[in-house]
């Protein structure tokens, strides 16, 4: 990392001009609540635009900070709107609140035990991804903020986004919806920030990088339609099972042969479902996944080789197919004049040792559609208390530590106090 910051312009490391804010006494005196916040979002769980109970509280804790709330943004989403004593930028900040169909599995004190219905199923809801912690942070931030509001110029609007793991099926939401909805429209932000804890550093480490760092993310869904019969007259069937087993094996082709071994491309068959008894083939099995790419070429050709085998596969067994394919996310560009400013700052305020260049993951973000928007800087939380082992995100034991909450502040914090200070140079000229 210092070898990357090594190369910037020496106007991004200085300091902003003037008197800075003490952070270091808002982070301490914001903390504690912020953490209290934390365990009480990470107790009630709530899936994606259905946020009820998560969007009052963090509403109300705004309007008990001063700021301009508005509700029912994109379903159940919110919005904080801070001006400050002094005109200057606007400066969008966004976290996401919603949980997974994920059943806990952590030793919490405030560990969720709800659980609710999902795609007809009976689930555990848990913050598995660490929404709650992105939420506490921001919260924190808020209070942060307005205890230094006769300090500041511009203005910071605080995004509360629903549905970043998804709206449920037949449903808008997300990010898309915002925008949708004009949320940028009324405001015209210069940039925005996000943040996302991370298993894979400890607490106090924060990782990012310019350019490309989450995949472009497309859902899928497969029906394959046969003949049912009995378990003991198959050739009076057409078996959508034997053809759904050989449609699994072959769409792993398209990466492993289709695809330049060079591009970022995954190809995931996530459910199979068919059947209803040990002895009768069944009329039709229902397969759904995901691809994630870098490359629009190569989601087109992904899509393409898709229809192609699925067509082919059907066709040989004497079947027939239907395929729904939705792009849904775009990939997570970091804007690189603003990436640069922001890792000159970070640097500043925590130091180069808990700064790590991150790489690409396939994983996929709706905050891509902000960064379409206007310049966007996303990173890494590290979220692993020091000494210990956790689980992955989205799984029953991912356990964001509460540690990761201050550090997220003083992040976050040092970064909006200084954008409002003296905002970076972006591209057009823009500050």
């Amino acid at each position: 990392m210092r070898a990357l910051l090594a190369l910037l312009p020496l106007a991004l490391l200085a300091s902003p001009a003037g008197a800075a804010p003490d952070l270091e006494a808002a982070v301490a005196r914001a903390a504690p609540a912020a953490i209290a916040l934390r365990h009480r979002i990470h107790r009630n769980p709530e899936l994606g635009n259905r946020e009820f109970e998560t969007a009052k509280l963090i509403a109300a804790e705004l309007k008990r900070l001063g700021y301009q709330v508005r509700t029912g943004v994109a379903k159940t989403g919110v919005i904080g709107v801070m001006r400050f004593a002094k005109p200057g930028p606007t400066l969008a900040v966004r976290a996401d609140i919603d949980a997974l169909p994920v059943t806990e599995q952590t030793d919490f004190e405030f560990a969720s035990t709800k659980r609710t219905t999902f795609d007809g199923q009976q689930v555990g809801v848990a913050h598995a991804c660490g929404h709650d912690v992105n939420t506490a942070v921001q919260l924190g931030l808020a209070s942060m903020l307005a205890s230094l509001k006769g300090e500041l110029a511009g203005t910071v609007m605080l995004l509360f986004q629903p549905a970043e793991e998804g709206a449920p099926p037949g449903e808008e939401g997300g990010a898309t919806l915002m925008l949708k909805e004009g949320v940028f429209d009324e405001f015209k932000p210069t940039a925005i920030l996000g943040l996302h804890t991370f298993p894979d550093w400890e607490v106090g480490t924060v990782a990012f990088s310019a350019g490309p760092n989450q995949a472009a993310s497309d859902t899928w869904r497969a029906l394959i339609k046969g003949k049912q019969a009995h378990g003991a007259w198959p050739h009076l069937a057409v078996d959508p099972v034997v053809m759904a087993a050989q449609a699994v094996t072959a769409l792993q082709t398209i990466r492993s042969r289709n695809v330049d071994p060079t591009a970022a491309a995954v190809v995931t068959v996530g459910v199979i479902r068919g059947g209803e008894r040990f002895n009768i083939i069944p009329a039709e099995v229902e397969l759904r996944g995901t691809v994630r790419t870098y490359d629009p070429a190569v989601q087109d050709l992904i899509e393409r080789r898709m229809r192609e085998i699925l067509g082919g596969v059907t066709q040989a067994g004497g079947g027939n197919y239907e395929l729904e394919y939705q792009r849904n996310n775009p990939a997570l560009i970091n804007d690189e004049a603003l990436t640069a400013w922001a890792g000159a700052r970070l640097e500043a305020r925590l130091g180069a040792a808990q700064l790590v260049v991150s790489k690409p993951v396939m994983g996929a973000e709706d905050f891509a559609w902000f960064a379409q928007r206007v310049p966007g800087f996303y990173y890494r939380l590290g979220a692993t208390k020091p000494g210990t082992t956790n689980g992955a995100l989205h799984t029953p034991t991912y356990r964001a530590d509460d540690g990761a909450i201050a550090v997220g502040m003083r992040a976050m914090g040092g970064l909006v106090v200084d954008f409002l200070t003296a905002p970076p140079e972006l591209a057009g000229g823009k500050r």
